[in-house]
């Protein structure tokens, strides 16, 4: 990328407007300035919230503990943190989706183009300009990095971890995308962001499965987000109903906040909603195979997580519709390769006709291997010990 004179700066004050003039060009919304120790508390409160189990199935956020707490452990080299964030805010209140029953509610940031791929080239953009016009080393980084992210945007003045945990700007609400570029060039840092959560408490109360022990605290294994996409195996039967028609994630606590009175729509195309996944029919989703399932989702994140994984959550969300007019499908898909879909098959039969479920019980555990389809159909047939066998 040519470098005209204009955009060369012999001082790190004069660089800085320069850069974020060139973010903002590169599509970013917001680009502030925080220095890599300017969190001391998020190390110790990540140590706490790993000790008390709340990330679930993450054993990789175990694994990079020391590194994520500390962005000076993961590049020694580093003097600043340059924050950058891109709107995404949608077109529609995504709570009114969650009363058609028979379609499935997807996670805002999900109904389009994988973020990270388009976040990540901008900020390689914007990178590669600052190491050209400074002649310093750079690294950028997007949320699968070992990265605190959300710390160290407040840290920079972009916003303030709310009560749900998530990030909150003044100008966007909850609905921005983070990214960051370490460099080892010092930059004058921007103030902090305080907090203006005040006596509000929406995030909290509106949570379905009481995902939150307290403020500022999240449990992950209540989270129907980590549920419909961490989660390998079943999802628990506390937390089947509360999921509604969620096939996907879960915007409740982001999409209630009342500074999204401020945000607006995404600028950037890529994160407008594909027509097609807007507000897709569970009926036309629960039929997809491994083929279609990676055709549809080709560029989406939503293809990460894989078509038994996608589809165990389409049945809990057809299960929860009460709407027999899916039985059929239903029924075709106890007979599913994979044992994750016939158990959540037969969870879905059980509550849309459960004397049907209680019938075919004895007959399906007398043929069925899986030990997990197996509790499932003893579960519907109301068998007190679920270790028993048939």
């Amino acid at each position: 990328m040519p470098i005209s004179t204009s955009d060369r700066a012999t001082t790190a004050e004069g660089l800085k407007p320069a850069l974020v003039a060139r973010a903002k060009e590169a599509g970013f919304d917001v680009v502030r300035i925080t220095r890599p120790d300017a969190t001391p508390l998020a190390s110790s409160r990540l140590r706490e919230w790993l000790a008390a189990g709340r990330h679930g199935e993450m054993g990789w956020m175990e694994g990079t503990e020391e590194r994520r707490g500390h962005p000076g452990i993961l590049w020694p080299d580093v003097k600043s943190v340059v924050m950058l964030a891109m709107n995404y805010g949608p077109d529609e209140n995504p709570l009114k989706l969650l009363e058609q029953h028979d379609r499935a509610a997807i996670s805002v940031y999900a109904k389009n183009r994988d973020y990270h791929d388009l976040v990540k080239s901008r900020l390689k953009q914007v990178a590669r300009w600052l190491a050209e016009t400074s002649g310093t080393e750079v690294k950028v980084f997007v949320d699968t990095a070992p990265v605190m992210e959300k710390p160290l945007a407040e840290a920079a003045g972009i916003g303030w971890q709310g009560k749900h945990t998530n990030l909150v700007s003044r100008d966007f609400g909850s609905w921005l995308f983070l990214g960051s570029i370490f460099t080892t060039l010092e930059l004058e840092a921007d103030e902090a962001h305080e907090d203006r959560c005040g006596e509000c408490h929406r995030c909290l109360d509106i949570c379905p499965t009481s995902a939150f022990p307290k403020p500022y605290e999240l449990d992950a294994r209540r989270c129907i987000s980590y549920l419909t996409i961490e989660n390998k195996g079943a999802i628990p039967r506390e937390f089947r109903e509360a999921m509604g028609n969620r096939i996907y994630g879960c915007d409740d606590c982001l999409a209630v906040c009342p500074w999204n009175k401020f945000a607006s729509e995404a600028r950037e195309a890529a994160f407008h909603a594909r027509d097609e996944l807007r507000a897709p029919h569970l009926a036309d989703l629960v039929m997809l195979d491994d083929t279609a399932f990676r055709a549809l989702f080709s560029g989406s994140p939503i293809k990460r997580v894989g078509r038994d994984r996608f589809i165990r959550n389409v049945l809990i969300a057809i299960g929860n519709s009460r709407d027999k007019d899916f039985l059929a499908l239903v029924r075709e898909r106890l007979g599913d390769d994979a044992a994750l879909v016939r158990a959540m098959a037969v969870w879905a039969l059980g509550v849309l006709v459960p004397d049907e479920a209680r019938a075919l019980a004895a007959d399906a555990l007398s043929r069925e291997e899986d030990e997990s389809v197996r509790e499932e159909w003893r579960y519907c047939a109301g068998f007190s010990d679920l270790s028993s066998s048939a």
